[in-house]
């Protein structure tokens, strides 16, 4: 990617995300999320080996006296017979065993949960994924990809790759599901779809998916491909009453259809384009934006922003002192023009790596 058009796409991408102050839309609060979680791992993992240190004396404790009653219970009266033995049998009894009780009533997440406890007042509320998966999909909007894409992790410009599970799937889709926003919710609960079909493990069922996706396809007028996904749910859960339901619905609404078309041939017309494309299963994104969307999006895409070779020739790259300002003339910046109109300079090591910290530091809460 350009460097032009990748600072284009970060830039882009701040200005989707920057509508509040919350945690999706600030890079130092995510960063503080980061460290946060892995303190919790931390102390999880704290937890676990505090856990298997006590199941182990618990285990050698087992081993211990399963060998020992295997003995004394072959010849009870023989093993009786040594004063020794009867005298460590009450021992065991009254001691051994009641130091076993505390070592098992022993809590060793108390630790963990008073951690957990603590960071779970600095963690996103339900509003925050809401809006980080709100962000997500106009992302998928502004650079048309596919679920797919997003799901595998194909981005261009970014270091580390991460996919989405069949849950993320679903969760996404059910963000745009409760907010009435169907052409999100088809695409993501097809995806959520795909990859359980594919065998991908997860505890979300095929018939949560279906039921979400059947009635967001039947939104869109796809009568035919919502009857489809019900049968299927009902294939799946024959107890689904809603399912059901909204099947024995889909069969009245297809059967008034059929006899509205039979009408229709009757005096020669035919299905219109907009209906063929509804049936096909191809569903477009609602109008209900702002027509400036549109601009943006292609902005941030690169499209339509081209520069001809002659006002190419027209770019430099100098040195700038500022007017000549005194501190600028042993050590000018360097600067390159990007663009001729309206005039767009970039301008090299003008500050060093501790300023540049220093600002971060201090723009931290804003960000």
């Amino acid at each position: 990617m350009k460097p032009w058009l990748q600072l284009m796409f970060f830039h882009c991408v701040f200005l989707i995300w920057h509508t509040k102050a919350e945690f999706f839309t600030s890079i130092g609060q995510m960063t503080d999320l980061i460290y946060a979680e892995k303190d919790l791992v931390q102390s999880l993992q704290e937890y676990i080996r505090a856990e298997e240190e006590k199941l182990s004396q618990i285990k050698r404790w087992a081993e211990k006296m399963d060998i020992l009653t295997s003995k004394s219970a072959s010849d009870p009266e023989g093993y009786l017979a040594h004063p020794v033995n009867a005298y460590k049998l009450v021992k065991r009894l009254n001691t051994d065993w009641l130091e076993l009780e505390n070592l098992v009533l022993q809590d060793t997440a108390n630790g963990f949960i008073a951690n957990l406890t603590i960071q779970r007042q600095f963690f996103p509320t339900e509003e925050d994924e809401t809006g980080a998966a709100k962000a997500l999909m106009r992302l998928q909007d502004t650079y048309k990809l596919d679920p797919e894409t997003l799901s595998r992790g194909n981005l261009p410009g970014t270091k580390y790759r991460s996919s989405l599970t069949v849950g993320d799937c679903f969760g996404m889709g059910k963000t745009a599901y409760n907010d009435g926003d169907y052409y999100h919710t088809v695409l993501w609960m097809e995806q959520a779809l795909k990859q359980h079909d594919d065998g991908e493990d997860t505890t979300v069922s095929k018939v949560e998916i279906l039921d979400y996706l059947s009635y967001a396809v039947f939104q869109f007028g796809d009568l035919h491909r919502a009857m489809e996904l019900t049968r299927r749910l009902i294939s799946l859960d024959s107890t689904h009453e809603r399912a059901g339901s909204n099947l024995r619905y889909f069969e009245k609404l297809l059967e008034k259809e059929r006899e509205e078309k039979e009408k229709e041939e009757s005096v020669n017309k035919t299905v219109t384009p907009t209906e063929a494309m509804v049936q096909s299963g191809a569903y477009e994104r609602p109008l209900d934006y702002l027509p400036e969307r549109d601009i943006y999006e292609a902005l941030c895409r690169g499209e339509g922003v081209k520069m001809t070779p002659r006002r190419q020739k027209r770019l430099f790259c100098r040195y700038h002192d500022g007017n000549r300002n005194p501190h600028l003339l042993i050590a000018p910046f360097k600067e390159e023009d990007e663009w001729d109109s309206p005039h767009i300079v970039r301008y090299y090591n003008v500050m060093s790596d501790e300023e540049i910290e220093k600002i971060k530091q201090l723009a931290k809460p804003r960000v």
